[in-house]
């Protein structure tokens, strides 16, 4: 089994390669100070996060250098939660272990634009001081100058910063150490309140669970004997891409050369086109109605039936994403030399004799981009495809049953819990904190490698997906935090590494907000404060 890992990770590498090498020297100063409660964590978790146990931050925190441990270990973090944790092999056993020793090594020097060096070699890192102003800037709404000391009960800490009225009027918290399984924050666990978002979550861990972390999904096209059909059909890849350059998904583009050049080997060279979206059953329009924030859902869509050159985030979506994807599989076909009538809706048959297929990346890469950009079109695909490893219907009934029977069967709390989408888009939906800290810890587990992807997935403080923006002052890369957004509804659940280099998960929700973004700041303040605090 094989994690691959996070896409816009190994985009930013250089760039995080480069301010690690800068700010080395002085957080080797430190690694003396953190190296008892390191080898605590190490043998607590295993080798599968040893490697976020190794930050070197100190006991006593002045600005400067939480502001470097921010910059440097905050990226180490990010580099191991997210890359060490994967690729891993069945065993749990990291397989990029040596690739990415070897670029650590690399040395570096203040890089002011002059050219030089051998060809292939790797850039000199850029002069720190300019870094590590802007995470100290004061520009920021969240800043760790405040954080308070350590040694403090953590109720004392976090109480006042959950209590106050911008988290509205129904809220819950846990934060668990994952060394020790122990709970050291509580209120309201057992509470069940709308999880917007954080839905993705149990999502993520009922398909990796149900499917397995190499799970592919496969669109194909078939041709019916003696009739000169051609059937598109839908295999339910969400990442299904009819753009030119497909960063590693599965290309509509390809899926039509092959077509094409098995029908001329033929001697074919006219077609009746149809596509076949039959895997999916019942209503494919989210109950929440036409929105830009999920389109209808499908077994066959390219590019999740978006009408621009977007990739995330809401955006303009096309009414019927399989005729839209037909259409586009045809335009590529006639290019192809292939002349095709209008696409139609059709069925395949047994006796059909498949031409050529695409494949979806494994499904442990599916889970990082979807947790990552809080991709709705994934997230309920995946639990329709939960539902058909489970021989459930794939609607979004079936998709919310199978999920939490999935999640059931893992022996997580399911107290109070109520699911009706994948996504979370869903005001019905009910978890609690409880359920979101369980499912955390349990994708950290080291004996259990295939749910790995549920942690490399969660956006980085300051660096990717939807915190890219958040955090840029204060905890930046110690906080990896799925989000969740809904009118009156704020929640954030994730894990921190705190002060003393302990793992720790958290889920934090709130109901009855007014102001999003104070929401928001709020719940960032408190998982800042986590990351500052060594608090017991």
């Amino acid at each position: 089994m094989v994690v691959p890992e996070l896409r816009p990770w190994r985009a930013a590498g250089p760039q995080v390669e480069r301010i690690a090498n800068a700010v080395r020297p002085r957080l080797a100063r430190a690694a003396t100070a953190a190296g008892p409660r390191v080898a605590r964590l190490t043998r607590a978790v295993g080798p599968g996060l040893v490697r976020i146990a190794h930050l070197p931050r100190p006991r006593t925190v002045r600005t400067w250098q939480y502001t470097a441990g921010a910059a440097t270990a905050g990226l180490a973090l990010a580099a191991g939660v997210v890359t060490a944790s994967g690729p891993w092999d069945a065993n749990g056993q990291r397989t990029a272990e040596r690739d990415r020793a070897a670029a650590q090594e690399r040395s570096g020097g203040a890089d002011h634009g002059t050219p030089g060096g051998s060809a292939g070699a790797p850039l000199p890192a850029p002069s720190a001081a300019p870094v590590l102003a802007g995470l100290d800037s004061s520009a920021g709404t969240v800043s760790t100058k405040k954080a308070p000391p350590g040694g403090k009960a953590l109720t004392s800490v976090l109480g006042p910063l959950l209590g106050v009225p911008e988290l509205g009027g129904s809220r819950a918290a846990v934060v668990v150490d994952v060394a020790t399984g122990k709970r050291i924050y509580s209120t309201d666990a057992t509470k069940a309140l709308a999880p917007a978002s954080t839905t993705k979550i149990a999502t993520a861990v009922a398909a990796l669970s149900a499917l397995g972390p190499d799970h592919r999904f496969t669109t194909r096209a078939a041709l019916e004997p003696d009739t000169r059909e051609l059937v598109l059909v839908g295999g339910g890849d969400p990442t299904l891409t009819a753009h030119a350059v497909t960063d590693g998904w599965a290309g509509l583009r390809t899926l039509a050369t092959g077509t094409a050049a098995a029908l001329k080997k033929r001697g074919i060279r006219q077609i009746t086109l149809s596509y076949d979206t039959t895997l999916y059953s019942g209503p494919a329009l989210h109950p929440i109605g036409v929105n830009e924030n999920l389109a209808p859902v499908s077994a066959l869509s390219a590019d999740e039936g978006r009408t621009d050159d977007s990739s995330r985030g809401p955006a303009p979506r096309v009414s019927d994403p399989a005729a839209d994807a037909a259409g586009k599989f045809a335009g590529f076909l006639r290019a192809a030399g292939i002349r095709t009538t209008p696409p139609g809706p059709s069925k395949a048959t047994g006796r059909a004799t498949t031409l050529a297929t695409v494949t979806s990346p494994p499904l442990s890469d599916v889970v990082e981009r979807m947790l990552t950009n809080s991709d709705n079109d994934i997230a309920e695909a995946l639990a329709r495809q939960t539902a058909l490893a489970s021989g459930r219907p794939a609607d979004f009934g079936g998709g919310a049953g199978a999920v939490a029977a999935q999640l059931g069967k893992l022996g997580l709390p399911m107290s109070g819990a109520a699911f009706h989408d994948g996504s979370g888009l869903s005001r019905d939906d009910r978890l609690t904190a409880d359920l979101l800290t369980a499912l955390l810890v349990k994708a950290g587990d080291p004996a259990g490698p295939g749910l790995r992807p549920v942690l490399t997935g969660l956006p980085v403080g300051g660096f990717t997906g939807t915190l890219a923006t958040r955090y840029t002052d204060g905890a930046g890369g110690f906080v990896r935090a799925k989000t969740g957004t809904l009118t009156g509804v704020n929640t954030l659940a994730g894990t921190v590494v705190d002060r003393d280099g302990r793992l720790l998960v958290f889920a934090f929700l709130a109901s009855g907000t007014t102001n999003p973004l104070q929401a928001q700041a709020a719940l960032d303040k408190a998982a800042t404060a986590l990351a500052g605090c060594g608090c017991r």
